[in-house]
């Protein structure tokens, strides 16, 4: 079991990564995205699956998997401001990349069509987690790259009327 963390790890992690990104979709698109069955899946490699039912909230459960054995991993989210915020720590991480790790998701509206995320992953890493930083780094860049693409498809999408 790893320990639970707080807002402040999200700040004062040794390890982090933030991206925002411009999504020219309304925020509640965006939510409704980062929280639906198989949320995620557009990022190469990625599994999520909810193990709390709905309605999410603060102490919801998931799991996620990379590439089926590269990583797996339980969170339990102590934040959750609906259709604005979210954040999880992870409870167990296998293999054991991490001493502590915590990702959180906010959403804000920037006009009636258009949104801003910003996707933060904070993590104090074990001996075995900076040795795969390398790697670590390139699958973290990729997921962020996939999710912006995932949402530009989904704005284009929209505006085509004959899709």
């Amino acid at each position: 079991m790893l320990p639970a963390v707080d807002e402040t790890f999200l700040t004062a992690a040794p390890t982090r990564f933030v991206h925002t990104m411009e999504v020219e979709l309304p925020a509640d698109v965006v939510w409704t995205e980062l929280t639906r069955d198989g949320t995620l899946a557009w990022c190469r490699g990625l599994t999520i699956k909810w193990l709390s039912p709905r309605p999410f909230g603060v102490g919801t459960r998931r799991q996620a998997t990379l590439f089926g054995v590269l990583l797996h991993v339980q969170e339990e989210y102590f934040v959750w401001e609906e259709g604005r915020r979210m954040a999880f720590f992870v409870t167990s991480a296998r293999p054991p990349a991490y001493r502590r790790s915590a990702e959180d998701y906010r959403v804000e509206a920037v006009g009636p069509t258009r949104s801003q995320f910003t996707w933060t992953l904070a993590f104090e890493l074990t001996w075995l987690g900076r040795l795969n930083t390398p790697l670590s780094k390139l699958i973290i860049r990729r997921m962020f790259a996939d999710t912006e693409r995932h949402f530009a498809q989904l704005a284009s999408a929209s505006k085509d009327p004959h899709r």
